[in-house]
């Protein structure tokens, strides 16, 4: 099978996993944002496994879909035309495509690791950049800032899904099979 051919079935399988996955809701926020059970996880190992180029790519082709998944809850917030295609583009199609980023640290269980660790930040960046943008006149009098309010708000769902990513990449990688898959045949015959 030809490289590229091969690449792009990887992509094809970690989208439908991913999107597969996305339907295990741990917890789901009042207005956007849940706790998935590693949804993020096969996109990521795609960007890892295949580089950044495959990984934002594959990244991009996964926030599509999700977007398309949940532009139904997003259209009945009740947003202006252009918050609401505002939202999308930043917290669907770019917040997910950051996740391609994880390709750009080396072929490392370590290096996957910071790299999963940095894409699901940048994430995190992503959607609360669009919180104190977009959604700042939703923050609960409570708050002073919408900054704070939109980390706070974000970290509740993202923090908790990025642990479960990292445990679960951490038990992955333990396995001999997929760690050889993942970082090549070059990286496993250096650690044996």
């Amino acid at each position: 099978m030809k490289d590229t051919t091969k690449k792009l079935c990887e992509s094809a399988l970690a989208i439908a996993l991913a999107t597969a996955l996305s339907f295990f809701v741990l917890y789901k926020m009042p207005l956007g944002g849940s706790v998935k059970l590693c949804a993020m996880l096969p996109i990521l190992l795609v960007a890892i496994k295949n580089g950044p180029k495959w990984g934002f790519g594959t990244a991009f082709c996964h926030g599509l879909l999700q977007m398309l998944l949940s532009i139904a809850d997003v259209s009945g917030w009740g947003l202006t035309p252009l918050v609401f295609v505002c939202t999308l583009l930043v917290d669907y199609i770019l917040a997910y495509t950051v996740l391609g980023l994880a390709g750009c640290f080396g072929k490392s269980e370590g290096s996957a690791l910071i790299g999963i660790t940095l894409s699901v930040v940048l994430r995190l960046v992503c959607h609360v950049f669009s919180g104190v943008v977009f959604f700042a006149s939703w923050m609960p009098e409570t708050f002073t800032s919408p900054l704070w309010y939109s980390i706070v708000y974000n970290g509740t769902f993202l923090g908790p899904e990025l642990a479960l990513t990292l445990v679960a990449a951490v038990i992955l990688f333990r396995f001999a099979p997929i760690k050889k898959y993942i970082f090549g045949s070059a990286y496993f015959a250096q650690e044996s």
